[in-house]
């Protein structure tokens, strides 16, 4: 075969793995509305009958909001002695002494809660939990990220699903927003979330396809944690990692999309960038750790073993983006037009755009109105693609990762904590001129075909570029 063909051979293949995804969202759709009818009605429970619970909120550098999350867990409606609050910190900053003051000032109200601050930072996340959890007196345990102001009722509209479901080991409730229209970043940001949350986790947990915890806003059976073996901090998503292990054991998940914790988003595209990378990173930590397993349980459907392993690779499709834009330019040089039987890739396309609307009609009256926001979270998406490969890669080395947190600007009080420079922006840069000498290429060829994504790549990289170097 000549160049062009192994280009056009290697254009297809990745084109190919991507659409692989496009079809995965066509067949959650189809799931979603076989299943979006489905109810899980509580049982009645007396008050004085809701078992121990512990509130853990894990800290750590989060002076700007340790107040507002504290006040939220003080706050929750649940009978007095039977609810005990951790505040479990790893600060190096003052958010241990405003957690400290705030602390004292509840427990002379007599609210049963406690400072757990260590010195060292062992094991991250996981490790707080894990060391927590020792202390801890609750049959149940609810997590709740700095980010995160759970509403009064939280526990009481929780805890009682626990009570006609011995094998139930875990409740999800859905992330709201707090702070969705600060800006088109913050709104691109909750459209993803709303995808995730009203159609794939609705999906994941009813057509029992490996559910999963979302690191906060849920509410853990603490015998369920033990006999997963507990929290591990080899991987940086150890909430991913313990749902696979529990999974993995036979327990039971369930969603409830009526419970909703509102939660800050990301302000910054730099924060928006550490919280995507720790993301990516976890989740293909989670599939080499536990792709074997999976594959090999007998406890999960065919589909739901591979819907498993799909949705953890899923963050490789960024580095299936950058190779398609890679290829353009040479194919284009080399005036290759592809024929028109290649249209077929895009009704794949439409799989995941087709979950966005979905949600948006689930939650908001006049959904269309929403519509241009999927521009703003495509150009997102392209541009932080960078970031997640690099992400994605650096799981493949198998060696020692460091948590990294998203910083939470709260208030806005002081502007927030500042982030280091990523170098990675200057890849950003050299994709965005990259795309914009192929688009320019394209229509000197008259090769108008690749022109839209080669035109969506240069805003995608030059916007989220340009909003790095200005933070």
């Amino acid at each position: 075969m000549n160049l062009t063909n192994w280009l056009v051979l290697l254009y297809v293949l990745a084109l190919s793995a991507l659409s692989l995804y496009g079809m995965l969202g066509l067949f959650t759709l189809w799931l979603y509305r076989r299943h979006r009818h489905e109810t899980y009605p509580a049982p009645p429970v007396a008050r004085d009958d809701l078992p121990p619970v512990t509130v853990q909120l894990p800290l750590y550098n989060e002076r700007y909001v340790v107040e507002r999350l504290i006040r939220a867990a003080a706050s929750l409606d649940y009978p007095a002695g039977r609810l005990q609050i951790q505040v479990v910190d790893d600060s190096t900053d003052e958010t241990t002494a405003r957690a400290a003051d705030l602390v004292d000032a509840y427990r002379a109200q007599g609210v049963d809660i406690t400072l757990l601050h260590r010195e060292e930072r062992a094991g991250y996340k996981a490790g707080a939990l894990a060391a927590a959890l020792q202390r801890a007196r609750g049959e149940f345990i609810a997590i709740f990220d700095a980010d995160f102001r759970p509403e009064a009722d939280f526990l009481t509209r929780t805890i009682p699903h626990f009570f006609d479901s011995p094998d139930l080991g875990m409740i999800q409730a859905r992330w709201g927003h707090l702070n969705a229209g600060d800006s088109p970043l913050t709104a691109a940001q909750a459209l993803a979330l709303d995808k995730h949350f009203v159609v794939e986790q609705t999906v994941r947990h009813r057509a029992d396809l490996f559910p999963k915890f979302n690191g906060t806003a849920g509410i853990w059976r603490r015998a369920c944690v033990k006999d997963a073996g507990g929290w591990q901090s080899d991987t940086v998503c150890e909430d991913l990692c313990l749902s696979t292990r529990a999974q993995l054991k036979g327990w039971q998940f369930r969603f409830l999309p009526e419970v909703v914790a509102p939660a800050e988003l990301p302000a910054s595209i730099s924060a928006y960038k550490n919280q995507q990378a720790r993301w990516a990173k976890g989740s293909t930590q989670c599939l080499l750790k536990f792709g074997q397993p999976i594959l090999a349980s007998r406890r999960h459907s065919l589909r739901g073993r591979l819907y498993a392993l799909l949705t953890m690779g899923a963050y490789a499709t960024s580095i299936l983006l950058l190779v398609l834009l890679l290829l353009q330019l040479p194919l284009l040089y080399l005036d290759y037009r592809f024929p028109a039987g290649m249209m077929v890739f895009s009704i794949a396309g439409l799989g995941q755009p087709l979950l966005f609307l979905t949600s948006q009609q689930v939650l908001y009256p006049r959904w269309w109105r929403r519509l241009p926001l999927l521009g703003a979270l495509l150009l997102a998406a392209i541009g932080l693609s960078v970031t997640i490969s690099r992400a994605v890669v650096q799981a493949f080395s198998r060696r020692e990762h460091v948590f990294i947190r998203t910083p939470k600007r709260g208030d806005g009080e002081g502007g927030g904590y500042r982030l280091p420079f990523d170098a990675g922006t200057f890849l950003e840069l050299f994709f965005a001129l990259y795309a914009l000498a192929g688009f320019l290429l394209a229509l000197y060829r008259a090769n108008y075909g690749p022109a839209f994504f080669l035109a969506s790549c240069t805003l995608g990289f030059g916007v989220v570029a340009f909003l790095s170097l200005r933070e």
